[in-house]
């Protein structure tokens, strides 16, 4: 679903990304783990077409970025730590605003789909600005699942979250991955990780300096791996 060959990102005399190889398939959960500066927000932008890579291959569902974008931005579901929602409209309202974006025909059924997935159904007619933040943030989870994309990249979906608020949302990401979805996430949150994801690779000077999948290590391993690939 995803593939990426000697990814190469610099801006101006700064090489974030120095050659970096990534894949995944098709309902894989992948948790990219890194340092601040480590590159992962740089690679979610190039694999939502949002920045430009400067050398190397990418390519989501077998279109290539950035050449076949608009291709790729309909595969895609997009979460950022940000909601980016418009809070003097209702919850419905936005989905139904962003499913016109989306070109659905059936944006009103959909809006409410999406609306009880995220388990805001009851609160579809107040109006956003109203919203706690985890709210907010499973609204924009339920605004990128309007179009039953293939892809979702979501970058520290839990920043700013309280603790009622991200188990919440561990169990919605379960549910999105379950239904066969490919997933990125960006995260600094080692064991939450461990626990969601299938695979977790970190990313480390501009490389994915480890690839490990989630049967295979404990929370206390990959805290122990993360701190050598991160560190050496």
């Amino acid at each position: 679903m995803i593939e990426v060959r000697r990814l190469v990102k610099t801006f101006g005399l700064k090489t974030v990304l120095r050659g970096l190889d990534f894949r995944a398939v098709p309902g894989e959960f992948v948790a990219l783990l890194g340092p601040n500066g480590a590159g992962k927000t740089t690679m979610l932008r190039i694999l939502a077409s949002l920045s430009r890579p400067t050398l190397g291959e990418v390519r989501v569902a077998g279109y290539s970025l950035p050449g076949q974008a608009s291709e790729v931005r309909r595969l895609l579901g997009v979460v950022s730590h940000q909601p980016l929602l418009y809070g003097e409209l209702t919850a419905e309202e936005n989905l139904r605003f962003y499913a016109r974006m989306y070109g659905l025909t059936d944006g009103a059924s959909r809006a409410l789909q999406a609306l009880e997935s995220v388990g805001l159904t009851a609160r579809r007619r107040d109006l956003v600005r109203q919203f706690s933040r985890g709210m907010q943030q499973r609204l924009a989870i339920g605004r990128a699942l309007l179009h039953d994309p293939q892809v979702m990249l979501l970058d520290e979906p839990y920043t700013g979250l309280d603790q009622d608020a991200s188990a919440m949302l561990d169990e919605l990401l379960r549910h999105v991955a379950a239904g066969g979805r490919t997933v990125v996430m960006t995260s600094h949150d080692l064991p939450r990780a461990a626990d969601l994801a299938t695979r977790i690779d970190v990313l480390s000077r501009g490389v994915i300096a480890a690839s490990v999948p989630q049967a295979e290590i404990t929370s206390t391993g990959l805290i122990e791996l993360y701190r050598k690939v991160t560190h050496d």
